[in-house]
């Protein structure tokens, strides 16, 4: 992380913005210069005074401060500055008024205004009620802000302030001061993206797939396809052209990335077969159902007391079937494994003659299924295995790319 990293930490009113103060020591021991944004609301909780100390910076806190007249233009605009002059912008705790406002564009006060300005990244810590958590609305705006690019800290579960037990309690404040610190890592090495994969076609999958019982229901699982769309997105700022087929998630593709959408592992292996011929690299990070039904009624199953059982089959092995015709290509699989990680991963590798299986355990509490973060384990074939700490998944996305290009060096060398 450059100790250069400006963070604009944006404070919202509710009970958790006591803790703002602890992330802002803890964003300041990691490097960062920490400039804080309160909200009215937020002014009600916790003293201006407080940051100001804690930072040695100004605190802002109104969208026209000016003193006189002056300072009536330069007081206009420091939304435009305070955009400008910082590269991350965190905000926590992010109410729900707070989360609505950003998902659909209102700016009524200088953190709403600075939010409209700012072209960095985007770190959001929601805290709130359970309920106000859970209502449909606020997931919707978290659906919104998340299509956008920015990272969602999920908040804790335990008892809140107003009583209840649950999920919204904001995390804790270590926690969301790492997150920022791989997320500016991510944004370093974006910054700096090598244009290694210029030429390249990169074939990836992503997301699950979703097989029919009848017209109502399907069996799926719980990929939210972020690690797929992570490699999507690397693999395009280090110039390969980039086909993207992706199963039903609610993430937007990234730019200059083909994207093609399906629904069933059917539908996913045609169009990998489809598109196999000019790729160079293969990624299978999708997470595929094992079985389907093979001719699931044209209508609606309905409940009875009766016990209900289904014959299930397999459905096609992509990547097996891309590994017979692998060529020239390099071929990553995935292996999400809840014990015997690299022996799994190694045997997956061997049967299905990839060059690389990335193996996580999915047992583990705060990475891998729908989180923004993950920690893996490499499996290389030249018997390598490289053990990958927690990061953002954008970040072990590039490191994958990494290893990926070391990885054909090293076959390369030894034919």
């Amino acid at each position: 992380m450059p100790v250069t990293t400006n963070v604009a930490l944006g404070v919202g009113g509710g009970i958790a913005a006591y803790k703002a103060a602890e992330l802002a020591r803890a964003l300041m021991e990691r490097g960062f210069f920490v400039q804080v944004v309160m909200t009215r609301s937020a002014e009600e909780f916790v003293r201006p005074l407080t940051f100001a100390a804690l930072t040695g910076r100004k605190v802002i806190t109104n969208l026209f401060s000016a003193t006189s007249a002056e300072d009536t233009l330069s007081s206009a605009i420091e939304h435009i500055r305070v955009a400008q002059e910082n590269q991350i912008l965190v905000i926590a705790p992010a109410t729900a008024d707070l989360l609505a406002k950003l998902a659909h564009g209102l700016a009524d006060d200088f953190l709403t205004t600075t939010y409209l300005a700012f072209t960095g990244a985007v770190v959001l810590a929601p805290a709130m009620n359970t309920n106000m958590w859970n209502h449909p609305a606020t997931q919707e705006n978290l659906r919104i802000l998340r299509s956008r690019g920015h990272v969602i800290v999920e908040p804790d579960e335990g008892i809140l302030a107003c009583g209840m037990v649950g999920p919204g309690r904001l995390a804790e404040p270590e926690a969301i001061a790492q997150i920022v610190a791989t997320v500016a890592l991510g944004a370093a090495n974006k910054a700096t993206a090598k244009h290694d994969l210029d030429g390249e076609t990169v074939l990836i999958t992503a997301g699950p797939t979703q097989e029919p019982l009848d017209p109502v229901r399907y069996l799926t699982n719980r990929s939210s396809g972020k690690m797929g769309y992570a490699l999507a997105e690397a693999a395009a700022e280090r110039g390969a052209r980039v086909i993207l087929v992706s199963g039903p998630v609610t993430l937007a593709a990234p730019a200059r990335v083909e994207l093609i959408p399906v629904r069933t592992a059917a539908e996913m292996r045609q169009a990998v077969m489809d598109h196999l011929e000019p790729a160079t690299m293969v990624i299978k990070a999708a997470a595929v159902a094992d079985y389907h039904r093979a001719n699931p009624p044209q209508q609606k199953v309905k409940k009875t007391a009766a016990r209900l059982s289904l014959e299930l089959d397999p459905t096609p092995d992509i990547l097996a079937e891309v590994g017979r015709k692998k060529g020239d290509r390099l071929l990553v699989g995935f292996a999400a494994e809840t014990q015997n990680l690299v022996e799994e991963a190694r045997r997956k590798m061997q049967s299905k003659n990839c060059d690389m299986v990335v193996a996580n355990l999915v047992s583990q509490q705060g990475v891998g299924f729908e989180s923004d973060e993950n920690e893996v384990t490499l499996v290389l074939r030249t018997g390598e295995t490289i053990p990958v700490e927690r990061a953002s998944k954008i970040s072990i996305a590039h490191r994958i790319f990494d290893e990926m290009m070391k990885l054909r060096l090293a076959l390369h060398s030894a034919q």
